[in-house]
């Protein structure tokens, strides 16, 4: 793809550097900010800056958020003896979306996969045994997508907290196993959620 603009080519590879865009389509966009008015752009610009300097991660639960507790985790009314654990912000968004769930969340940033180099010291499961060692903490739902790693994942997490007071359930397999979380349907999902079941490790 030969370009006009050197300005051009380099905002294009920019757009197609993020997942799912390809260049045609990193081109359209390109070519229709270059025609709108420049009110859009510099909003745009000033958007981005925001997100790479202002945004945080929640201390307690890892969600994206404007401070360093998120709203979730700052609502009074949320039960704070109930946390889902996800492997994704996306997944907490999905979650929410059901409103079937009122309690906290913890977010690992991923599943362990060995074949992709990630091991438990890449997910944030040292802090949720801390809460649960910390907090008053009755349940663990493992809200993890149904596949061969989120499975190893639920697994490994339950031997580190078989030693603590906690009970661990799973969401219902109303989610296909093989399947990711977030694509779930909302009625599907929040069946899952209401439809836990204890988990038993072998």
């Amino acid at each position: 793809m030969k370009f006009p603009s050197k300005v051009l080519e380099e905002t294009v590879n920019a757009i197609a550097s993020l997942p799912g865009i390809g260049k045609k389509t990193a081109l359209r966009l390109a070519l229709h900010l270059t025609q709108d008015d420049k009110g859009k752009i510099d909003a745009l610009v000033k958007s981005l800056q925001k997100l790479s300097t202002e945004i945080k991660r929640c201390t307690k639960c890892q969600m994206l958020s404007d401070s360093l507790v998120c709203d979730i985790c700052n609502t009074s009314s949320r039960d704070n003896g109930i946390v889902c654990v996800v492997e994704t912000i996306r997944d907490v968004m999905a979650i929410e979306d059901t409103e079937q769930f009122h309690g906290r969340y913890h977010i690992l940033g991923g599943v362990i996969s060995p074949l992709e180099g990630v091991g438990p010291e890449q997910l944030h499961i040292d802090s949720l045994v801390e809460r649960v060692k910390n907090e008053d903490i009755k349940e663990i739902i493992m809200a993890v997508s149904p596949t061969i790693e989120g499975d190893t994942t639920i697994y490994y997490i339950s031997k580190k907290l078989s030693d603590l007071n906690v009970s661990i359930s799973t969401i219902a397999r109303g989610v296909a196993f093989g399947g990711d979380l977030e694509y779930a349907d909302e009625f599907t999902l929040g069946k899952s959620i209401s439809a836990r079941m204890p988990y038993l490790a072998r």
